[in-house]
């Protein structure tokens, strides 16, 4: 048996008896979910399992560090043989690099988690600086994100879309729900940038525009309630393309949310009551992210202070087209393949980023190791 002695250093900022109680949970939660009783209750199932999925990578991380110790152990004491020597310090060299990587994952995933990660997302692209250009650009970026869902089996549903008149998007507004939405499109929030020469432009000069991105976790009602005498509601006939059949009906829902002053409107639907639930789903995770916002603001004005607000006002990427180049400004990751971007090709833009915020997170872990 390995000794405590005997155990690499490179464990020794990780929660050990943190592991070894979620290792007995785990065997635990294994029992329960065979258990009979467990079985004929579909929602105490289901909750268990997701439990057991939860902590699944900690404790298989976790036995395969006790196992490169012992393994550790074994070839330090191979090292007191003539004969095995040689061999015993290439594995031993090889084995302690191998559970060095295993602590870096075991420390990445005993941090924090954000509780809005696992959540569906209400995801708003608005065009910002230059015209008719940024209108096309928020159309762009919005086919980029629907083809990065295609690819993860999320489902989008548009709440609410103001088309531009010569194409493209005012505005449009719609709920991603899948597995793990928010964590990966929280990145995408703040203003992108776009340097292209436009269809229209005859001299084929390099404009620059701009589109916002909000990136909502949706909001649950037992966190957000309203009261209706908080809220101003407005009907009138919803206005889009002529001749469709969204014209023909007072079905276009603006309502007002009093104390804040936040404003939504939704006319997608022929449906006034479809809109209105529509309408509601928004205003309340924007009321959500309100709040957290100012939670986040009280406790963050200091450090912002010195490091800069890190608003989402700030550009946070540039896509520049004549050179297939796109440039994320908050890690400086600059990667020439924006064709590939734009068809929803995220994973190692997005891989980066989540990379880049698991280090500021354990660099800002204060309480106890990790943070835990």
């Amino acid at each position: 048996m390995t000794s405590q002695t005997d155990r690499s250093t490179d464990d020794a900022m990780l929660p050990i008896e943190k592991l070894e109680t979620l290792t007995r949970r785990f065997d635990e939660l294994q029992d329960l979910l065979c258990a009979p009783e467990v079985l004929a209750d579909p929602q105490r199932l289901r909750v268990l399992n997701k439990e057991r999925v939860d902590i699944e990578p900690l404790v298989v991380g976790f036995a395969r560090l006790r196992a490169l110790e012992a393994t550790i152990a074994d070839d330090r004491s191979a090292l007191g043989d003539p004969e095995l020597r040689e061999l015993a310090e290439m594995e031993l060299a090889e084995h302690e690099a191998a559970h060095a990587l295993v602590a870096a994952d075991l420390e990445v995933l005993l941090l924090p988690r954000d509780p809005n990660d696992e959540r569906n997302t209400i995801l708003e692209i608005r065009a910002g600086t230059g015209g008719e250009e940024a209108a096309l650009f928020a159309a762009d970026l919005f086919r980029m994100l629907s083809r990065y869902a295609e690819t993860r089996n999320w489902k989008i549903e548009v709440l609410s879309r103001s088309d531009a008149s010569a194409g493209g998007f005012k505005e449009i507004i719609a709920l991603f729900t899948g597995e793990r939405v928010y964590s990966h499109l929280r990145f995408e929030a703040g203003v992108h940038r776009v340097q292209r020469v436009p269809a229209t432009e005859a001299q084929g000069r390099i404009h620059t525009s701009t589109a916002t991105v909000a990136v909502l976790p949706e909001a649950e009602d037992v966190e957000v309630e309203i009261d209706d005498e908080d809220l101003e509601i407005s009907i009138a006939a919803s206005g889009g393309p002529g001749g469709q059949g969204v014209n023909t009906t007072n079905s276009a829902v603006q309502i007002r949310h009093k104390p804040s002053g936040l404003i939504v409107k939704c006319q997608d639907e022929r449906s006034q009551h479809k809109n209105k639930a529509r309408a509601l789903k928004v205003l309340k995770s924007r009321l959500l992210e309100l709040e957290r916002t100012k939670q986040a603001d009280a406790v963050t004005a200091e450090r912002r202070g010195m490091v800069g607000s890190g608003e989402r006002s700030e550009k946070i990427r540039t896509y520049n087209y004549p050179q297939n180049r796109i440039t994320d400004h908050r890690i400086n990751l600059t990667l020439h393949q924006l064709d590939r971007v734009l068809q929803g090709d995220l994973d190692e833009l997005l891989g980066a980023l989540r990379a880049n915020r698991q280090e500021e997170l354990i660099r800002d872990a204060t309480v106890g190791p990790l943070g835990v």
